[in-house]
């Protein structure tokens, strides 16, 4: 559950912190206070996108922190896949910068806006006045069954096959255009790979002609310097070199080993040092250079070799080795340019054994769609009667239609609200009041198959008073006893249901505004009760009907 949120510089709002309740907490105030900006900062929290225009004048950044309580293990599984530890509670922030930028922290460590979201998926339900319009789309009344019926599982499933199937459509198609662009296209295939195979290139082949080209340019150095050092090593005929004069200082310092025992190790390290410098000859001998009698044909040879990978790389964009790599990938292509016919059948059986599959579990589909319907349209007229629609019969009217990434299904949701009246679309019929309470028996329902603990209720009132208004603030008391709920309501009635509530409040000082959020006692209920029933906290009347509003929740 959301146990507290710590808002500073968001908008009006310059600092603010509020504790939640277990139950029903109720967020009051006038128009313009800061409610929907309180909203604002719960969504960017849990990973909602964000303007920069919502930081306050004249701060760098506004900072938004949410602690949670009672972590059900989906979000523990989803944190610790992506290596971040939790226990009891969570602690989730989001820095939104002037620029622009924002950064998102879980438990004091960087995450992502995305880790923040799917996390919140699990922790929190939202629902906002937009809500309701997007109830007449079709799409959304889809993902409405798919949510209560629970297909998760097997939607996805179903997209991995589809998507299967769409990429074998799309190939296909390609290999079936043989118009003239097709066949321009073989033939500068063909000449681009004759000419790469032509100079027989192999991977590596770049660095190995580097190698040669420095040995045949720098031969003069490389013999001299090699001649000079095997010269110093061994000597001639007229001097010694480093290798006789160390046996010459073996043999001298050896005869005096009798008398001078101790310099036995002197004589060890000696040979050890011969040894060394014998094997050291033998290396430079072995790596002397020789020079044939086609030595300057060789580096020709080399020379024109790298002329031509140069060539090839300014010509391509790219190294050698990606080339080679790349010409696989052309020699690929143009078989399937050539052999298309063959190809394009076994493609197209391959299509075929995918196209089952997604008929079948398409079908599926619809199997658990239909089902959920039928629950989902008896529960939902079931909370409705409760809201003061006792007549309203509730349809979810699925029509195959053409494969798409979310099934063969069109979903209609059909309703009538009077008796006798035959159902129609929602889309066409439905006031915003019924929106509203058909929205809220919806949410109330999918909250019974789902473990979500906080569910947020922006404006459910759109539309209702009276009597209606008081069956939707039983109906959200009733339902805050097994979950928590955050509901910000302009009714009365509503409010005098909330086990918490809180008021925000617009002020001015210095000509900057500011928003406060206090928790309401017995008396301040009272008043802001008042204030929403009449407009003037004061009025003897309206705090009457405001203590009756509150007695009456006491009853219950």
């Amino acid at each position: 559950m959301l146990r507290e949120l710590y808002i500073e510089n968001l908008a009006i709002i310059e600092k603010a912190s509020v504790s939640f309740g277990d139950k029903l907490n109720v967020f009051t105030g006038e128009t313009g206070a800061g409610k929907s900006i309180l909203i604002g900062g719960i969504n960017a929290v849990l990973g909602a996108r964000v303007n920069k225009d919502i930081v306050r004048a004249g701060a760098d950044k506004a900072v938004v922190t949410a602690l949670f309580d009672g972590i059900p293990d989906s979000v523990r599984n989803i944190l610790e896949e992506s290596g971040y530890s939790c226990d009891d509670e969570l602690l989730l922030q989001r820095e939104i910068f002037r620029d622009g930028k924002s950064t998102a922290r879980i438990n004091g460590k960087t995450a992502t806006a995305a880790l923040l979201k799917s996390a919140a998926e699990e922790l929190i339900s939202i629902h906002g006045q937009h809500d309701n319009l997007l109830l007449m789309s079709s799409d959304r009344q889809r993902d409405i069954l798919d949510a209560y019926g629970q297909t998760g599982e097997l939607l996805e499933e179903y997209r991995a096959v589809f998507r299967e199937f769409s990429a074998l459509s799309r190939q296909i198609k390609k290999l079936s255009d043989t118009d003239s662009l097709q066949r321009e296209k073989a033939e500068i295939l063909r000449q681009r790979i004759k000419e790469i195979d032509s100079f027989k290139f192999s991977e590596g082949e770049e660095a190995r002609v580097t190698e040669q080209l420095n040995k045949l340019r720098n031969f003069e150095a490389i013999q001299s310097g090699l001649y000079g050092a095997l010269y110093a090593i061994s000597g001639d005929d007229d001097s010694d070199g480093a290798y006789i004069r160390l046996k010459n200082a073996r043999e001298n310092i050896s005869a005096l080993t009798d008398a001078l025992p101790s310099l036995s190790s002197t004589v060890e390290r000696l040979n050890d040092l011969l040894i060394e410098l014998e094997d050291i000859r033998e290396e430079i001998s072995d790596r002397l250079p020789s020079r044939g009698s086609d030595s300057e044909a060789t580096l020709e040879y080399y020379e024109d070799r790298m002329s031509t990978i140069l060539r090839l790389k300014r010509k391509y964009a790219m190294e050698l080795d990606e080339l080679l790599e790349q010409t696989e990938q052309w020699r690929q292509e143009l078989y399937n340019i050539d052999n298309s016919d063959d190809v394009i059948g076994k493609l197209s059986e391959q299509r075929r054994e995918k196209g089952e599959q997604v008929k079948k579990l398409a079908s599926r589909l619809t199997d658990m769609r239909s089902k959920a319907a039928e629950k989902l349209s008896k529960r939902a007229a079931e909370e409705l009667e409760f809201l003061d629609m006792p007549d309203i019969r509730l349809v979810f009217d699925i029509k195959r239609d053409k494969v798409t990434m979310n099934g063969m299904d069109s979903v209609e949701m059909l309703i009538s609200v009077n008796k006798g009246e035959e159902l129609k679309p929602i889309s066409k019929i439905a006031s915003g009041g019924e929106l509203s309470r058909i929205m809220l028996a919806i949410k109330n329902v999918l909250a019974d198959s789902d473990n979500i603990q906080t569910m947020i209720f922006d404006e459910v009132d759109t539309g209702i008073s009276g009597h209606a208004a008081q069956k939707v603030g039983i109906k959200l008391h009733q339902t805050a006893q097994c979950r928590q709920i955050l509901c910000v309501t302009h009714l009365a009635q509503i409010a005098a249901m909330a086990d918490t509530h809180l008021l925000i409040k617009k002020s001015t000082d210095n000509d900057r505004t500011f928003t406060g959020i206090t928790a309401l006692d017995f008396e301040g209920r009272k008043k802001e009760i008042a204030r929403i029933i009449s407009g003037d906290e004061n009025s003897g009347i309206s705090l009457e009907n405001a203590e009756e509003l509150l007695s009456r929740r006491d009853s219950l």
